[in-house]
């Protein structure tokens, strides 16, 4: 070798991609559960952080505290879906494990991913168990949304007929929770793609602000004859909706405009003439219905707290309005959730990693 040849590094076994929008202390914990992993050291994984332009100092924190982190900063919120491909634009490496802030992730159970990754070539994507804080099971390995799902899922049916075919199928309620499955999509809140697999189909499809490009995903991985697969034997902490909760509304907009576009792209030669105008009608009545659920919830919060000052009691008013808004239906997810919140017609497309039975 010449003095004046350049030594090209080889790129990354792993690049760990982690959107972000005002969490701050997510961010924090998510990267101090990372920071040990010695393939960070070696430069054989590596960790990119793209902020959408966040005011809660996320970005100087970052820099300050994880130097090793390599930080994208926009100037404005592209979404989370255009955010996540700018991670993957500038990556190169053999895998790419999708991982939102609101985590808590052991660098052993990554690993093991990879290492199960390595030895079967015809997995395209990959998805931990996902639980709670309290370590509550969260349903993020689940069946493609069907018109069974949208109708007995979340619906008037769904209280007289709890528990159903379809609703057990679309959760992926009977799958095994000590070994590897094959399954439709699981969750993007931690998803572990292939690198050669995107080469083939493409990055995340920027139609979707938020919400659905993980279903998406997975299902044009399948198209292409690779498996998506849940994988158990791996848990992550999963906190769930930490920047969703901060625009609600806006948040439920997105969520039911991705389920129209994810019908749109998939679904609209499916069915019969007769039933497509059925779709967009059930989608715009679920809305309605959240918002006005969203809308009363908040009008109850500002009158317990207007009681509360006239008694000079302090009866607090601080519960999350995602719980009082009935916590099964409205979508809320880091990115990406996934919601398993107002479904659709066709059930609930997105980024669910909520275990809301």
């Amino acid at each position: 070798m010449t003095q004046n040849q350049k030594v090209t590094p080889k790129p990354a076994l792993l690049s760990i991609i982690i959107v972000s929008w005002n969490v701050k202390d997510d961010v924090i914990q998510c990267l101090q559960s990372l920071s040990s992993a010695p393939e960070l050291a070696k430069g054989d994984w590596e960790i990119i952080v793209v902020d959408n332009a966040s005011t809660d100092d996320t970005v100087d924190t970052v820099r300050r505290l994880f130097p090793f982190v390599r930080l994208i900063a926009n100037r404005e919120n592209v979404g989370f879906t255009r955010a996540n491909n700018q991670g993957l634009k500038c990556s190169q490496s053999k895998y790419v494990f999708l991982l939102n802030p609101d985590t808590i992730a052991d660098p052993k159970s990554i690993r093991k991913m990879v290492v199960f990754a390595e030895k079967a070539p015809e997995i395209g994507v990959i998805g931990p168990r996902l639980v709670g804080p309290d370590g509550t099971l969260q349903w993020s390995a689940r069946s493609f949304p069907d018109i069974g799902a949208g109708l007995f899922r979340n619906t008037p049916l769904s209280r007289l007929f709890p528990n159903t075919f379809y609703e057990r199928r679309y959760l992926g309620k009977d799958l095994p929770r000590d070994s590897p499955s094959e399954v439709d999509w699981v969750s993007g809140a931690a998803l572990l793609v292939r690198r050669s697999v995107l080469n083939q189909i493409g990055l995340l499809d920027e139609d979707y602000w938020s919400y659905c490009e993980d279903v998406d995903l997975c299902w044009r991985v399948k198209a292409k004859g690779f498996k998506v697969i849940y994988y158990p034997e791996v848990t992550i902490v999963h906190k769930v909706g930490r920047s969703s909760d901060q625009r609600l509304v806006f948040s439920l907009f997105q969520h039911h405009r991705s389920m129209w576009k994810f019908f749109q792209k998939h679904y609209r030669n499916r069915y019969p003439f007769w039933i497509r105008p059925m779709v967009p009608l059930g989608i715009a009545i679920r809305l309605l219905g959240a918002l006005s659920r969203l809308g009363f919830h908040r009008l109850l919060l500002w009158w317990l707290s207007r009681k509360a000052r006239f008694l000079g009691n302090r009866v607090s008013a601080e519960r999350p309005i995602r719980a009082l808004a009935d916590p099964g239906r409205l979508p809320v997810t880091s990115r990406r959730p996934q919601p398993d919140s107002a479904s659709s017609p066709l059930g609930n497309e997105g980024d669910s990693g909520e275990d809301e039975s």
